[in-house]
């Protein structure tokens, strides 16, 4: 897994940066009901996307366990609190939501995405909303050769897949709400930007090598043509629960 802390400098650059992050924040703040007034942005890295999630009346606090990742938001403005999701130093109903973009697919420890789920509805008031994006790594799948030449090291059970997330959400208490879905701007995958982050590890919830090493992957990518050619761009996933 990434290096959170070392990775914070170049993280906003390598994922899109602004574009991606208003599509994501307008994509939360549209499966927020008006009468919310305090979110909790769970996993917020940099703070990118939890600084653009204003409207009135709205106070957003950001929540990161990376050093490095907190101290990026805080330089962006973003009051941050240095928390693991699963064990967060708030009040059980003290939220009206909870946000979680681009975290679930990263929590690949068993029992993780069950305690982060479960941790998210004790601090929503009855009522509360949670909402977080599922099916991440999939997105990406657009029907490129990219995707040909992965096909057969994706990860079996991704932690973040629909079904999963609302089966853990129902046990703790969360409810089905609506959905969204926004564009990840810049996310276009070329073929020498995919060798290198599988290299770089940036694939590690996504891509098992199987048969084969990572480099010997990469080489194989490096095979492909037009390699600075961005591919489709992926179309990524927001649901909502609600507190029973």
């Amino acid at each position: 897994m990434l290096d959170y802390d070392a990775e914070a400098a170049c993280y906003d650059a390598s994922r899109g940066g602004t574009p991606r992050a208003e599509a994501a924040a307008a994509a939360v703040l549209s499966l927020l009901p008006a009468d919310v007034g305090t979110l909790l942005d769970l996993g917020c890295g940099t703070g990118i996307v939890t600084a653009r999630l204003t409207r009135p009346g709205l106070r957003v606090l950001g929540a990161d366990a990376s050093h490095g990742m907190a101290a990026a938001a805080r330089r962006r403005g973003v009051p941050v609190v240095l928390a693991d999701a699963a064990r967060l130093p708030l009040r059980p109903g003290s939220l009206d939501a909870v946000s979680a973009v681009w975290l679930l697919h990263l929590l690949r420890e068993p029992g993780l995405v069950p305690a982060v789920l479960a941790e998210a509805a004790r601090v929503l008031r009855p009522g509360g909303v949670l909402v977080a994006t599922v099916d991440k790594d999939s997105a990406h799948d657009v029907g490129s050769d990219i995707d040909a030449v992965f096909a057969a090291h994706l990860t079996p059970t991704p932690s973040d897949a629909s079904g999963e997330v609302e089966a853990h959400a129902a046990r703790a208490g969360l409810r089905p709400g609506g959905e969204a879905r926004f564009t990840g701007h810049g996310q276009g995958r070329t073929p020498r930007g995919s060798a290198e982050a599988l290299l770089a590890g940036r694939y590690a919830s996504r891509i098992v090598p199987r048969g084969i090493t990572a480099p010997e992957l990469a080489a194989r990518l490096e095979l492909l043509p037009d390699q600075d050619t961005p591919r489709a761009e992926p179309v990524y996933r927001l649901r909502s629960f609600v507190r029973r």
